[in-house]
């Protein structure tokens, strides 16, 4: 999971870049950057880091232009190499910048395509380097006489499309021609198009949530189609093309249920929509097996779960009251490196109000469990509080199966649900019931908002992979490069990949 923006205005993109990176920054925490362009030339400023950490006013102000993209980087191998912070460039044809969200699942083979018979070199571990350059060399190949069109783009994509799988949302850049967008053709990555209609004619965003549009004020035009592909000039002509034929539509299901933000709009449906939906359809699974349970008080653990435990307690006719307070400095734990780092950043991450558990039979109601750390200690910390009793209910199913699609779900064996039944997990958080939402209540909680949505990407939950491709030898593959990475997540050693990236202002000449 990443973010992604790219903008092209009548007037300096830069501080449009960072407003909307900062509102993205929910899906990315590890490091930031923005590639402007100013008459042939891009400037470029990443680094490891939180937005409002990584730009400065001094950088701010080298980043000219009237167009942009920018990126948050959340890391799915478990890396966090300063080198693999995006936009990533390359210098040929062209020169051309590349921010990605998503996961290309046959990015070995393609490196070694690109070594051999492409006759590039990929610097990287980074699958996101891999596409860039698949890109580079399709538009190389798809040029006649130098000379560039919107329709050497659209070929260029095609090529992409079928070379590359898995799941991608795009946004780049080619020096002195414009900004180029596209989708793989499942839709397992959100990304929208948004515009601004101006005096001096339309402006044009694309980012992967809507509410990006909203805080620039942009409108809402709608989501780029799976399969394909938008291209906008530098004179703010705006070209789509449908690239590929589209796979059936599998939006990923986690976005609804924690990653996006709420107010976002996603392939046409209210992501607080959504949550409330799981809040209706989770109270009535609590009513059907837990009847005779007596429940006092319905607390959410904040923020993502909100929604659903407000309709949770109006369903169960229980109060609903805030238990846990946040501190917003901290970061998303699931998306934390380092299960050590995960453990501590609970207790400094929320603090429980003392009066609203004591002597209570209290129902917390998250998201989703993953790992099971957050939950064993927020249930600790509700006892500690004094609750009479504390059950657990989650707004997702159990998730049991790796996502290889841009979310670095954790090794199995780290995976509470894999090889647990819901009373055995129970135990291991310390609770004294659990239950989750139905798969099937999930889904209908999304699609009954907008039926052209009939499948999901449901694969960390029920172990299908939408794409084909996954077998048990890649799955093997990516549980042993996450168990290393576990082993040695907490270490130090410093990269031994050479570090390209400029964590200064960079101005690059278009070849």
């Amino acid at each position: 999971m990443c973010g992604i923006i790219g903008i092209v205005a009548n007037k300096p993109v830069n501080q449009m870049l960072y407003d909307g990176l900062l509102v993205l920054q929910h899906r990315g925490q590890d490091a930031a950057g923005i590639v402007t362009s100013d008459n042939g030339r891009f400037y470029m400023r990443k680094n490891n880091g939180y937005v409002k950490d990584v730009f400065h006013t001094r950088h701010m102000r080298n980043l000219v232009g009237n167009a942009g993209i920018g990126h948050v980087r959340y890391p799915t191998a478990g890396s966090s190499s300063n080198a693999e912070s995006q936009p990533l460039y390359v210098n040929s044809p062209y020169g051309i910048v590349l921010g990605h969200n998503g996961n290309l699942t046959n990015a070995d083979r393609l490196k070694e395509d690109i070594f051999k018979q492409d006759l590039r070199h990929i610097n990287t571990n980074s699958d996101s380097e891999v596409l860039l350059n698949v890109l580079a060399h399709s538009i190389e190949q798809a040029t006649q006489k130098n000379v560039l069109t919107s329709g050497i783009i659209f070929d260029a994509v095609t090529t992409v499309f079928k070379r590359c799988q898995g799941a991608y949302a795009v946004v780049s850049m080619v020096a002195n021609f414009g900004l180029v967008a596209f989708r793989d053709s499942h839709g397992i990555r959100p990304l929208v198009i948004g515009i601004n209609e101006t005096q001096d004619g339309p402006e044009y965003m694309v980012a992967s949530e809507s509410v990006a549009l909203d805080v620039l004020g942009f409108k809402l035009l709608r989501d780029v189609e799976p399969g394909e592909a938008i291209f906008i000039d530098l004179d703010g002509n705006f070209y789509s093309k449908k690239c590929v034929p589209a796979a059936l539509k599998s939006s990923c299901i986690f976005e609804y249920v924690y990653l996006a933000r709420p107010d976002s709009m996603i392939d046409g449906v209210s992501v607080y929509q959504t949550r409330l939906n799981m809040g209706e359809t989770l109270a009535k699974k609590i009513k059907k097996e837990w009847g005779d349970i007596k429940i006092d008080v319905v607390i959410p653990i904040p923020d993502t779960s909100r929604p659903c435990a407000q309709q949770v307690a109006k369903n169960l006719k229980v109060d609903f009251r805030e238990g846990f307070i946040k501190n917003r400095y901290v970061g998303r734990t699931f998306i934390m490196p380092g299960q050590a780092l995960r453990k501590k950043s609970v207790r400094q991450k929320l603090n429980p109000i003392k009066f609203e558990f004591k002597d209570k039979n209290v129902l917390l109601i998250d998201d989703s469990i993953v790992r099971g750390t957050t939950s064993r200690e927020i249930v600790q910390m509700a006892r500690d509080a004094g609750a009479r009793k504390v059950f657990f209910a989650s707004a997702a199913p159990p998730v049991k199966f790796a996502n290889v699609y841009g979310i670095d779900m954790p090794t199995l064996n780290e995976l509470i649900a894999h090889g647990r039944n819901e009373n055995e997990i129970s135990d291991e958080i310390g609770a004294d019931g659990l239950i989750y939402q139905c798969l099937e209540d999930l889904k209908s909680n999304i699609s009954i908002e907008n039926s052209s949505l009939k499948e999901f990407d449901c694969s960390c939950f029920d172990g299908k992979y939408v794409t084909g491709d996954i077998d048990k030898a890649y799955l093997n593959k990516i549980e042993l490069r996450r168990s290393e990475n576990t082993i040695n997540e907490n270490q130090s050693n410093p990269s031994a990949q050479l570090d390209f990236s400029p964590t200064e202002e960079v101005g690059q000449e278009h070849a």
